[in-house]
């Protein structure tokens, strides 16, 4: 960041909430994150409540008066579910008509029955990342793990050979590319482009998904050398189905709001001109809103009505999408919450001094701090969410490219070393039957060369672009 825009950033801010000094803000952001901290891995308080005692702590803790941290923590809070809120409750009810209807089973079919021997893992590498692009990261392993145990058993697989490429496809999509909830929350944290974000995710994405799936897959296969458990395979969900919608109605589905999305930043980028045709209407239809929602409502034909859904079964459907996300809402809306107190309090300005004064490059600092928070409370969101508040204020001096950067250094970093605090880390654990040991060799391996190999490709762009 040059010091021009350091002058800048300073001459715009907001007033801050406190006269509190940079040692006590740092103490006290400290403080607030250890609450959070605190609250979620020792006492196992939702990180709803958590993140929302530790946006109250902060400001006390800073010297701020307790109304005025209650407004700074409900303003963020009704701005970033505003922002994100719905986005995400699109690509829940897209998530659950590929499920329900037999896409994506359909989709691992056709790719299975093309690939077989050595291009194996490079088809559960595929499948996981084309399925994880609208899924939440929970639900693909729920659809996927079914999969990896089938194809390791019936082709005397290793599970780690089969496993990890696909556990690798998934984590990318979840941490790296909207619109899931943690990018999601981190561009309108910082302002960032979504369109921009998604193009450079997918670059940064395609080299570190081989790098922690395919490849280390061959390492973890002699680290531990396990079959599949025969009591973990469960039903798939398309066995009860008549039929099942086809396999390129299914992908043009899925990649239709990613290749709308697409197409606004390429026009925004050529063609510059608010006031040209083609720009207006790829500003409307690459709009994260539209784009989702034009897939939502040709999901429910494409995929919806030709799996033989009823009107009454498809509003079943999209009703069934919406109650599991109800926490993830309330989390990154209290995330956001406890952005706005961070900025509000000042600590924008002690961020800014540090990074001035220790010259840390702003990509490699906002990794490291989300790489401390993903350590200490096991959540990638909670990671991205706070890293986001702490290190926005940066953001404001930067360009178009440097902004969505920052978004994938965060991303990266929210997913390093996932341990025995992260509920994925037990979820893999049980699926593919093994001890602590083991996960973490596999795993929690993976997980950490995702997070380096990407804060890596993401410096690299930095210097070109």
């Amino acid at each position: 960041m040059t010091s021009l825009s350091v002058e800048m950033l300073a001459a715009d801010a907001v007033e801050p909430i406190t006269s509190a000094g940079n040692a006590q803000l740092g103490v006290a952001v400290l403080a607030g994150i250890a609450v959070i901290v605190l609250l979620i891995t020792k006492f196992k308080l939702h990180a709803f409540l958590a993140l929302t005692i530790g946006s109250l702590a902060l400001g006390a803790f800073a010297g701020a008066p307790l109304a005025a941290t209650i407004d700074s923590f409900t303003s963020g809070l009704g701005k970033t579910v505003a922002g994100v809120g719905v986005l995400i409750a699109l690509g829940a009810i897209l998530g659950k008509l590929l499920a329900d209807s037999g896409g994506a089973d359909q989709i691992v079919d056709t790719i299975l029955a093309k690939a077989s021997g050595r291009s194996m893992p490079w088809a559960m590498v595929l499948i996981a990342s084309v399925i994880g692009l609208p899924l939440f990261f929970e639900v693909g392993i729920v659809l996927l793990i079914p999969v990896v145990l089938l194809v390791a058993k019936r082709g005397n697989y290793s599970l780690m050979r089969i496993g990890i490429p696909a556990l690798a496809g998934l984590s990318v999509m979840h941490g790296l590319i909207p619109p899931h909830p943690g990018p999601l929350v981190a561009i309108d944290a910082l302002g960032a482009n979504l369109g921009v974000t998604l193009a450079l995710g997918v670059l940064v994405a395609i080299p570190t998904v081989i790098i922690a799936g395919p490849l280390f897959s061959k390492y973890a296969a002699r680290w531990v050398d396990i079959p599949a458990p025969e009591n973990m395979i469960p039903t798939r969900p398309s066995e009860d189905l008549e039929k099942r919608p086809g396999f390129g109605a299914t992908v043009a589905t899925v990649l239709l709001p990613v290749v709308l999305m697409l197409a606004k930043a390429l026009v925004d980028i050529v063609v510059d001109n608010p006031d040209n045709g083609l720009q207006k209407v790829t500003d409307v239809i690459g709009s994260p809103l539209i784009a989702l929602l034009a897939a939502v409502i040709v999901g429910m034909f494409t995929l919806g009505r030709a799996a033989g859904f009823t009107k009454q079964r498809l509003s079943t459907t999209v009703e069934k999408s919406l109650a599991p996300i109800a926490g993830v809402l309330l989390i990154v809306g209290a995330g956001g919450g406890f952005k706005q107190t961070l900025i509000d309090v000042g600590v924008g300005q002690m961020i800014l001094d540090f990074s001035k004064n220790w010259s840390i490059p702003a990509l490699l600092l906002a990794w490291l701090i989300a790489v401390a928070i993903r350590l200490a409370t096991g959540s990638a969101t909670v990671a991205t969410i706070s890293a986001a508040g702490l290190v926005a204020p940066l953001a404001e001096g930067m360009g178009t490219s440097e902004t969505a950067l920052l978004v994938l250094a965060i991303g990266a970093g929210s997913l390093f070393f996932s341990h025995v605090n992260d509920a994925g880390f037990w979820l893999v654990k049980e699926y593919f039957g093994m001890n602590v040991g083991q996960t973490i060799k596999t795993w929690s391996v993976m997980e950490t060369i995702i997070s380096v190999v990407g804060i890596g490709f993401v410096l690299l762009l930095s210097l070109v672009l």
